[in-house]
């Protein structure tokens, strides 16, 4: 797991609060997130003023960039593990506990269970025993991501794909067991994904399950999947 970053800490309650609903907004819409959005769709008790401020500094400490100079601002790769040092898990919705529940209890394999995390992640999975067994499910989740449409993101996920048990292979024995987070420069599977990890044991067997989607992919959420998976398998 990522530990918490000290950094975090060194902005101030004001500085946190338009960081993380920037993200939030940019997680749900991939589109650069300008201050007008933050103030009217989340009601912050902010002047528009005061939040382009903040944003200033934000960027100045290399949380959030422009990707054009009209546009809004989007999250770096240390925002995103900023915020996730800060809330490492969200509360999984009881619908969603019923549907991995009602999966996992009543399937002889793990596929059902595969699948049900890609519908409710949104994103790719795949599920590994030890080395050379692999199932993946959820790649058109992949594929329909924005920032994937272009042709060589394209070219660049489906590498990815080609070389997915590859990866695994080089990861499966090195991984304590528990869950992982990778995001951009320190993602085995390419800096552009992230990706959330369960390494377990259960009935004598290991097994690692995994959800890969774009580097703004919701961090807390997918831990949360994971973590009640997690604790199914003790």
């Amino acid at each position: 797991m990522i530990p918490g970053n000290p950094k975090y800490m060194e902005l101030s309650p004001r500085q946190k609060i338009v960081l993380k609903t920037l993200i939030k907004e940019y997680v749900r819409s991939a589109q650069p997130v300008a201050s007008g959005i933050l103030v009217e769709k989340y009601s912050l008790d902010i002047s528009p003023a005061t939040v382009r401020n903040e944003l200033t500094v934000l960027e100045d400490l290399g949380y959030i960039h422009q990707p054009h100079t009209s546009a809004g601002r989007v999250p770096t790769e240390e925002a995103y593990l900023l915020d996730l040092g800060d809330n490492e898990a969200k509360r999984l919705r009881s619908t969603d506990k019923e549907a991995l529940e009602a999966v996992l209890s009543a399937a002889e394999s793990f596929k059902p269970a595969a699948r049900t995390l890609a519908e409710l992640s949104g994103n790719a999975v795949f599920w590994a025993f030890h080395k050379n067994d692999l199932y993946h499910t959820g790649l058109s989740n992949l594929f329909s991501q924005s920032e994937f449409k272009q042709s060589e993101m394209l070219f660049d996920v489906s590498q990815v794909i080609d070389r997915m048990e590859e990866i695994i292979d080089g990861l499966f024995d090195e991984l304590p067991e528990g869950t992982q987070v990778y995001i951009g420069s320190n993602n085995p599977f390419g800096a552009f994904l992230g990706t959330t990890l369960l390494k377990y044991r259960h009935g004598g067997v290991s097994g690692l399950c995994g959800i890969l989607g774009p580097m703004r992919m919701d961090y807390p959420r997918n831990l949360s999947l994971l973590t009640h998976l997690e604790e199914y398998f003790k």
